[in-house]
């Protein structure tokens, strides 16, 4: 490994430290040490607000979606009072997960001894029981975990302090307001695993200087490099945009939208926020991926899409969608090549970050918002 500095949490703090006219990429242990994953779980994962999902994919009570955040197995589900509620995904009897996937119940049954629960969480009975003088089945609720709703993306956090969605992305909103992000309906989810560190994928979505080469099959001849502009992060964010021709129609504002004006009916904004919630938003459809490390060398993916309100009923859209669908797995083929081959390039003895270009601004400003985190500065 290439030790300049020991420690990979130092080695961080000194690459940011760097203006960003000399930048350059983060170190590789940032990526390969466990050190540094630990530290990520404890201060990025534990701490701030993690996206599951849209939600409308919870539309029904009963509806249901899991994820590990942070060790801490969650389910997110829409209760009998229609309200979106996230609980520990752990049984209070012998400790199994309870639910998995996702999907549609009437109540929390566990796998291992069938203690049922509620949709909010309360015990509704246990087989078996009556024989344990202490058991009382009103003792027993799962344990909540913090929910939020924001645009219709659904939020978790184990951080009982944070602030609220809406107040840490109030800029983003303001960005965006135009897009109705809200009323996109979500058409299709999928979970992924590639050998790959969470945050290099993270860092090929933030920037767009790698689509006319790593996408040269697919989308990389529509990647005008000098159409990319990429202003300086915010606190919880940063984003970049690009400007889309009307190869594909749905990436257009449809022609009954009369929102959005001039430049801004064939802008799309690819936001990155924090940590991982990274969307592509354009006048006509969306796409996201939401990323979690599974160790230093694999990441957890949620990857969905669907299309904004004035596209859903628009019956040419569907075949449209259909058509970006296929393009959106073929340009996540040459994504998962790309970030596989950085993360087996910075693990080798002789790697050693790199200049960023100025079309790498939102890498840096990554770089430094997992600093503050980690170091706190």
């Amino acid at each position: 490994m290439n030790h300049h500095i020991s420690n990979p949490l130092d080695a961080l703090k000194a690459n940011v430290a760097a203006p960003f006219e000399q930048a350059r990429a983060m170190p590789p242990d940032v990526y390969t040490s466990d050190e540094f994953l630990q530290a990520e779980l404890e201060h990025v994962f534990r701490k701030d607000w993690f996206c599951v999902g849209r939600a409308d994919a919870l539309a029904e009570p009963g509806d249901y979606v899991t994820c590990d955040l942070a060790d801490q197995p969650i389910i997110v589900i829409r209760d009998r009072d229609n309200a979106l509620r996230a609980l520990s995904n752990v049984c209070l009897h012998r400790m199994s997960t309870l639910l998995h996937g996702r999907g549609r119940v009437r109540s929390i049954v566990c796998p291992y001894h069938a203690w049922t629960y509620n949709l909010d969480g309360s015990l509704r009975g246990a087989p078996a029981m009556t024989l344990n003088e202490g058991f009382c089945k009103d003792d027993y609720k799962l344990p909540d975990v913090r929910c939020e709703e924001w645009l219709g993306w659904v939020f978790v956090s184990l951080n009982p302090d944070s602030a609220p969605v809406a107040e840490q992305l109030s800029e983003v909103n303001d960005l965006i307001a135009d897009y109705n992000m809200s009323d996109y309906a979500e058409t299709f989810f999928e979970t992924h695993i590639w050998d790959t560190n969470w945050k290099i994928l993270a860092e090929n979505f933030m920037e767009s200087y790698h689509l006319p080469v790593c996408h040269a099959g697919t989308i990389g001849g529509l990647s005008k490099l000098e159409d990319m502009i990429c202003p300086p992060g915010h606190k919880a964010f940063n984003y970049h945009t690009i400007l889309k021709d009307d190869t594909l129609r749905i990436a257009l504002a449809h022609p009954s939208n009369t929102t959005l004006k001039g430049a801004a009916r064939r802008t799309t904004f690819l936001l990155a926020i924090y940590p991982s919630l990274l969307i592509t938003l354009t006048p006509g459809y969306f796409w996201y991926l939401t990323l979690h490390p599974n160790g230093p060398g694999q990441v957890r993916i949620g990857f969905g899409g669907g299309m904004s309100a004035d596209y859903v009923n628009d019956p040419e859209a569907q075949a449209h969608f259909k058509q970006l669908k296929t393009q959106l797995d073929e340009v996540n083929i040459e994504d998962r090549g790309c970030t596989e081959k950085v993360f087996r390039g910075l693990s080798s003895g002789l790697a050693k970050p790199g200049h960023l270009s100025h079309l790498e601004r939102p890498n840096y400003d990554f770089a430094r918002y997992l600093n503050q985190q980690v170091n706190g500065g």
